[in-house]
């Protein structure tokens, strides 16, 4: 299969950068949001949301959504690692912090390059990316170690589901890139979205059916995030940027994310900045930008 590789441009980078700020408040909004939706129930609704924004593009663009001969498999395995992706993001970041999360999430373009390495022609690991990996590694390692004394014990569990989602991405990201070589992001999106959707309000129904739904001016603000601005908008520019440009130069933009992340976690949310959060924010952002350089 021959991959698309363009010339990495400014207008693609800054669209990759506001993708990335955008993302930063993702799981914050998760946080705020399940108060009052399970997390199951909420992801549920986001993607709910992101699939109608996603339709309206691509009525917008004229592109058919209609499945093509030959995309159904690729398509299902998509939808697969999508759901438990997402699952372990959301559960994960129930027991735990919305910025520990945002950290932890953050660490995914490392797993991305280490695939692409040996995926993706044309997208190799290099001594410098490297030493970029060994960084983040330890960032990710600061989180940890923190989580095995007295006062973050509790949030153990959740860190490790959101790292397992963080690898999860990796492998998605490269495998669509693959898919999205013959397939529209738009249908690719959708789909993964669609075929979800009925398998997260299942579930729903089977394990949150006693919770009880509170909707409030926060909540629905949140959740409107997650759905049309993330769910839609950033969807739309990820997938787009990934089909046609290096996937670990389109993720090396996503050390903006635990930045913003974690100051909107202590802003909006109160939640404290530890030495060892805030250290691994920057070995995480340092490593992950030096594993996506290059100059060619």
């Amino acid at each position: 299969m021959n991959v698309r590789n363009e010339r990495f441009t400014l207008q693609a980078g800054s669209l990759a950068a506001l993708a990335a700020i955008l993302w930063g408040g993702t799981t914050v909004a998760i946080k705020m949001a399940l108060p009052g939706i399970p997390p199951l129930a909420l992801a549920g609704i986001r993607f709910f949301l992101g699939g109608i924004t996603v339709w309206i593009w691509a009525r917008v663009i004229g592109i058919s959504l209609k499945m093509e001969p030959g995309e159904k498999k690729p398509l299902l395995w998509l939808a697969l690692l999508f759901l438990l992706q997402i699952y372990l993001l959301y559960s994960g970041t129930h027991y735990s912090l919305a910025s520990r999360a945002t950290v932890l999430i953050s660490s995914y373009p490392f797993f991305t390059a280490i695939f692409a390495h040996y995926f993706i022609a044309g997208d190799r690991l290099t001594r410098l990316k490297f030493l970029g990996m060994a960084l983040s590694f330890t960032g990710v390692a600061l989180v940890f170690s923190e989580s095995l004394t007295l006062d973050a014990q509790p949030y153990l569990l959740g860190d490790g589901m959101v790292l397992g989602s963080a690898v999860l991405i990796g492998i998605r990201l490269i495998y669509l890139k693959r898919v999205t070589q013959d397939t529209h992001p738009a249908r690719a999106v959708i789909w993964q979205f669609g075929l979800s959707l009925p398998v997260f309000c299942v579930l729903s129904l089977i394990f949150e059916g006693d919770f009880r739904f509170a909707l409030d001016g926060p909540i629905l603000g949140a959740v409107l995030y997650q759905g049309v601005v993330i769910g839609g908008f950033c969807f739309i520019v990820l997938y787009s940027l990934i089909r046609r440009y290096q996937a670990s130069r389109i993720t090396v933009f996503a050390f903006i994310t635990p930045v913003f992340g974690v100051l909107l976690s202590k802003y909006l949310l109160g939640e404290g900045l530890s030495a060892a959060l805030l250290g691994s924010m920057v070995l995480v952002a340092v490593g992950i930008g030096i594993v996506n350089y290059d100059s060619n």
